[in-house]
């Protein structure tokens, strides 16, 4: 299939070697985190995405193949193949045009123009088409016991006949669905028994946008107005348009004009129109599906790599009313320390006494900070916490960390593994404090759907949702790499090449003989062969191992060169990740070591950093959480305050950002920087503290209004 990798090449803006070795390596059973990360020579340094872009393409190229020759060889059973025929379907670049030249020739249900050809009148439609005089002399000849009773009964079996063929046309229906995708107009409105008392889709009671032009959540939106029986959506094509178009194919000075009018206007409001309705909106749904699902990604991945919080003791809070706030106390490995309950809100209101359990939780163990979920009663457990912190004046500060998918995780069974004898809400609170001090690994225990970082999440396909969140997570893990001896096997499972038997073999196998000293001792772990070992032992970290490489990102079959390196450099194993090993490596000549060992300089250089800094963390790269001792209120915001927040959420017409308030600020897309912003996602992320200035504030609708435009840039 070498002929795709140029038409893949040119979809995925990538050359088409790069394709082709993608698909070679892929086709051999590596797995995309393996290629991106340790065949860089062979793609050009491709990254996941890229990579799984070509293998997305290269799935749908092979699809469209297989349906050109299953429509191929249906139509050469009926004996109906000619050579042109063939060409146009061969030649098809997309599914619906392969599907368009198989139409005519497709099994139908019974149809009116099929009863009419049942009546023996296709003569007489094809007779129409060629002649304009004794039309209806004509039709009398069709009269008979098994053809039609009148002349008007024949004519409109002929019609019919010509308007399931005039819909039947390839080239017609492309053209009409085109020009309707160019100057249509998709229209929403309030149906008469529409129920909306909380007027969520008052916006689209009276609605109309150009096709072209109306963006992704907006589709959503109406979609799911039209799913719950307030909104009635229709598209308006431009009809005459469309007209013209049919009548100047077959239309001719010759043909019996009424009569084939009669049969295009047909065609088109009965067959045709409601036929590309479908498949506009069908498209429309899909790109918008396509981007919903592309934010969730991107959302999900932010929050993914967060900076962990290393080195800190923390008192998870899970806040609430009636139940009380439960909190957890884990040490700086997120083990569990003790758990507890107080009553600061009603209504079994006791803050004196929740103050007494909190200042001896702080007094008991060095607890450094209080990580607050952001759920029911935070903003209140908030005020009560910085009140507290404020009356005692201890060091400890707060942390608002996202509680998204807490709950999920406190019922499933894999919390019931870690803590059978903790309630629920107890879960949480220990979920709560272990996501601030390693995101990643707490995250990877929840369904992503769960997560709740993407918008329309439930309108969209969830299959395809659950393989791009997978997709996901995978390749924030092993972008990480995992410490094989505290890797739960919620983490380890999302390793390149590992599945959930293999890592739940391998805590097992941890657990029966102690921590692993070394790469080579995972080969005795049951299912992890020989080919599952090369994908995964990468990814795959021991700190403290015999060979300090083990606790690297450096693969095994890089060991020599990486022994040559250091060689080169006048440095042994011992010196890996000293200040010292930096100031050798500089010397190396990365030209010359290529050229005697015979490996690529990207992968020299990839091994010579990761000399220089074994324990690299990709999430080094992202600023802390904002950590707080005091709160602030709605109404101590005034337009033009400069403040810090954190992303929670980036949507197609902006970001909610956390300021320290009860309700998430909104910034438009169009207040994000100074000049066009295509997407929000192209300025911040999920979990990103920025700087923002208030713009305004609507505090009976409870709405902030905020900008990241500096105060010079404003209008």
């Amino acid at each position: 299939m070498q002929k795709f990798h140029g038409i893949i090449g040119k979809e995925t803006g990538l050359q088409a070697k790069q394709v082709r070795q993608v698909i070679a390596l892929l086709e051999d059973g590596n797995t995309v985190p393996f290629i991106a990360r340790y065949r860089k020579e062979a793609t050009g340094s491709l990254d996941e995405v890229q990579i799984k872009a070509i293998s997305d393409r290269y799935t749908y190229r092979m699809n469209l193949e297989s349906r050109k020759d299953e429509v191929i060889r249906l139509i050469e059973e009926q004996e109906q193949m000619t050579e042109k025929l063939r060409t146009d379907i061969l030649s098809a670049d997309v599914l619906q045009r392969v599907e368009d030249l198989y139409r005519p020739y497709k099994q139908k249900r019974r149809t009116r123009a099929s009863a009419a050809k049942e009546k023996g009148l296709e003569p007489l439609a094809d007779w129409l088409m060629l002649h304009s005089r004794d039309i209806r002399r004509k039709a009398a000849e069709f009269i008979g016991p098994e053809g039609a009773q009148d002349p008007d009964e024949a004519l409109q079996g002929a019609r019919d006949i010509l308007a399931e063929q005039f819909s039947d046309d390839a080239d017609i229906r492309e053209k009409i669905r085109d020009v309707t995708r160019k100057q249509g107009v998709i229209r929403s409105a309030l149906k008469k028994d529409g129920t909306d008392e909380k007027h969520v889709f008052e916006m689209y009671y009276e609605y109309e946008e150009r096709v072209s032009a109306i963006v992704p959540h907006r589709i959503l939106a109406m979609n799911r107005g039209e799913k719950e029986g307030v909104l009635k959506i229709s598209i308006e094509p431009p009809a005459d348009t469309i007209r013209r178009i049919m009548k100047n194919k077959w239309l001719k000075r010759h043909a019996a004009a009424q009569e084939v009018e009669q049969a295009i206007e047909d065609s088109y409001k009965r067959l045709i129109q409601p036929a590309v309705e479908r498949e506009i909106r069908t498209e429309l749904s899909d790109r918008a599906e396509e981007q919903a699902i592309h934010i969730f990604a991107e959302n999900l991945r932010s929050l993914l790599l967060q900076p962990p919080m290393k080195g800190k003791m923390v008192l998870g809070v899970d806040p609430a009313y009636r139940t009380g706030c439960k909190l957890a106390v884990v040490d700086d490995t997120g083990k569990l320390l003790e758990v507890a309950v107080i009553y600061p809100h009603p209504p079994k209101a006791k803050p004196e006494e929740a103050k007494r359990k909190l200042a001896d939780l702080l007094k008991k163990y060095p607890i450094e900070i209080l990580a607050i979920g952001n759920g029911t009663a935070s903003r209140e457990t908030e005020q009560f916490v910085a009140g507290f912190l404020n009356e005692t004046r201890t060091d400890a500060a707060y942390v608002i960390v996202s509680e998204a998918g807490a709950s999920v995780y406190s019922a499933s069974d894999i919390a019931r593994g870690e803590f059978p004898d903790l309630q629920v809400e107890e879960r949480s609170a220990v979920s709560i404090a272990r996501r601030l001090q390693d995101p990643l690994s707490e995250l990877v225990k929840i369904d992503p759907k769960a997560v709740g970082v993407g918008q329309y999440q439930h309108d969209v396909s969830q299959k395809k949702l659950a393989e791009q969140l997978t997709f996901v997570v995978e390749t924030a893990v092993n972008q990480v790499g995992v410490n094989v001896n505290s890797a739960s096997s919620s983490l380890l499972q999302y390793v390149a090449g590992l599945n959930k038997t293999v890592a739940d073999n391998i805590i097992r196998v941890r657990n029966e003989n102690g921590r692993f000293t070394s790469r080579p001792q995972l080969k005795k772990v049951p299912r992890l062969g020989a080919r599952t070992y090369e994908q995964a032992i990468g990814f795959l970290r021991i700190p403290d191992a015999k060979n300090p490489l083990d606790a690297t990102g450096i693969h095994p079959e890089s060991y020599e060169l990486a022994g040559q390196l250091l060689e080169a450099a006048g440095a042994s194993n011992k010196d890996i990740g000293s200040p010292e090993l930096a100031g050798k490596i500089g010397s190396v000549d990365l030209g010359s070591l290529s050229a005697a060992t015979g490996a690529g300089e990207i992968t020299l250089k990839d091994i010579l950093d990761t000399l220089k800094r074994p324990s690299r963390d990709p999430r080094e790269n992202f600023p802390q959480p904002i950590l707080k001792k005091d709160v602030l209120k709605m109404e101590d915001l005034l337009p033009g305050m400069e403040l810090q927040g954190t992303v929670r959420n980036v949507v197609d017409f902006g970001a909610f950002i956390d300021i320290g308030v009860k309700q998430d600020g909104l910034i438009h897309i169009s207040k994000l920087k100074k000049g066009f912003v295509k997407h929000p996602l192209d300025v911040v992320k999920t979990g990103e503290v920025v700087t923002v200035w208030v713009d305004g504030v609507d505090a009976g609708k409870g709405r902030i209004s905020l900008t990241m435009l500096k105060p010079e840039d404003q209008e």
